[in-house]
């Protein structure tokens, strides 16, 4: 899972699983929220509201580009590469 950012303590990772559809993991500490591209939606998780804010807004603000970076990954896994 590529690292798109991290801020306040906040790590953002992209999953490339096509199967799955473009989302986002966000981890803080030991806590994780799963975010859907495409539109932005939580999926799940357990993070406090707080960084649940930050995220969903961060996913919001940066959702074409997380979008755009998984269909290169996915074009080049369909090819048999491989691109972090």
């Amino acid at each position: 899972m590529p690292v798109l950012a991290k801020f306040s303590g906040i790590v953002i990772r992209l999953l490339c699983v096509r199967s799955l559809g473009a989302r986002l993991h966000a981890f803080h500490g030991n806590s994780e929220l799963v975010v859907g591209l495409g539109p932005v939606k939580i999926i799940q998780g357990d993070v406090p509201d707080s960084v649940r804010r930050l995220v969903v807004q961060w996913a919001r603000e940066h959702e074409i580009e997380a979008l755009k970076r998984w269909n290169v990954i996915q074009a080049s896994h369909r090819a048999g590469g491989t691109t972090s």
